[in-house]
C-alpha cells in the first residue's frame, strides 16, 4: 500500500517577516485616529450610492447623514453630474472626552456620467432622512412606448398585392 505524502513549498524567513508586518499594520490601522489615517479624516469620507432607472426617470440616492441641504453642491455639465458636500463635525463635549470616533468628517466629491437618454433640463433633488434622491427625467424619445399590433391590415399583403400586378 502506497501513501501519498503532500508537498508544501517552503517560505523564506523573509516572507514571514512581510506577513508579520501586515498583520501588525492592520491591527494599528484599527487603533488609529481616523486623522491619523490617509492624511486626515476628510479624505476617507464618501457617501454610499443607489442608482437606478425606471422608464421614465434615472435616480440616483446618496447616504448623506448630517449633511445640511445647505451644504451640498449639485451642478450639471456636460452630460456629468457634481454632487459637492461637506459633513462637518460638531461636538458639544471636548475631543479628550471621546473613546471612539468612526464616523467620517469632511468634504467629499461623487462625479456621475449621465447617458444621452436624460434630459438635463428636468432635474429634481430632494433630501429626507438624511437619504439626498437625485431624480433626472428621460428624453421622451429614449422612452419605451407601446405598439399595437393591427388584425387584418398587414403591409405584406399589400406587397404582394403591388408586385403582383
Amino acid at each position: 500500500m502506497t501513501t501519498m505524502t503532500r508537498f508544501v513549498p517552503l517560505r523564506t524567513p523573509f516572507e514571514d517577516v512581510a506577513v508579520l508586518q501586515k498583520r501588525l499594520n492592520s491591527i494599528f490601522n484599527d487603533f488609529a485616529s481616523p486623522s491619523e489615517q490617509s492624511g486626515s479624516a476628510s479624505s476617507s469620507f464618501v457617501p454610499a450610492v443607489d442608482v437606478y432607472e425606471d422608464t421614465e426617470k434615472l435616480v440616483l440616492k446618496l447616504e448623506v447623514p448630517g449633511v445640511k441641504p445647505e451644504d451640498l453642491d449639485i451642478h450639471l455639465e456636460n452630460q456629468t453630474l457634481t454632487i459637492k458636500g461637506e459633513r462637518k463635525f460638531e461636538s458639544t463635549e471636548k475631543a479628550e472626552n471621546f473613546h471612539r470616533i468612526e464616523r467620517r468628517f469632511g468634504s467629499f466629491v461623487r462625479s456621475f456620467t449621465l447617458p444621452q437618454t436624460v434630459d438635463t433640463e428636468t432635474v429634481t433633488a430632494a433630501s429626507d432622512a438624511g437619504v439626498l434622491t437625485i431624480s433626472l427625467a428621460k428624453k421622451a424619445e429614449a422612452q419605451p412606448r407601446q405598439i399595437k399590433v393591427q388584425v387584418g391590415k398587414t403591409e405584406a399583403k399589400q406587397v404582394e398585392g403591388e408586385t403582383a400586378a
